[in-house]
């Protein structure tokens, strides 16, 4: 028997690597401190279309997919997580 489990590894904007979370209420909360420096409002972007960088637009965009990336902008700071399975 195998054992998948989801994953979320968090990126900076310039590629450096953040860390790796099992739950996406922490992702989305270092993202979100990531982004945080300057005064713009922090938006998520996927395929082109941004909206608002609430955990529950998040949580909706990652239900049921795998291998799928976010990207959390704010003025020229940002970040990025991707889902993705660990398989044993």
């Amino acid at each position: 028997m195998t054992t998948k489990i989801n994953i979320y590894c968090l990126f900076e904007v310039d590629g450096n690597f953040c860390g790796v979370y099992s739950s996406l209420k922490a992702a989305h909360r270092e993202a979100l401190k990531i982004c945080n420096k300057g005064a713009r409002e922090v938006l998520l972007e996927v395929n082109g279309r941004y909206q608002k960088a609430t955990f529950a637009h998040a949580r909706t965009l990652f239900q049921g997919t795998t291998d799928t990336k976010i990207r959390y902008v704010a003025g020229r700071h940002g970040a990025r997580i991707v889902k993705t399975k660990l398989k044993e």
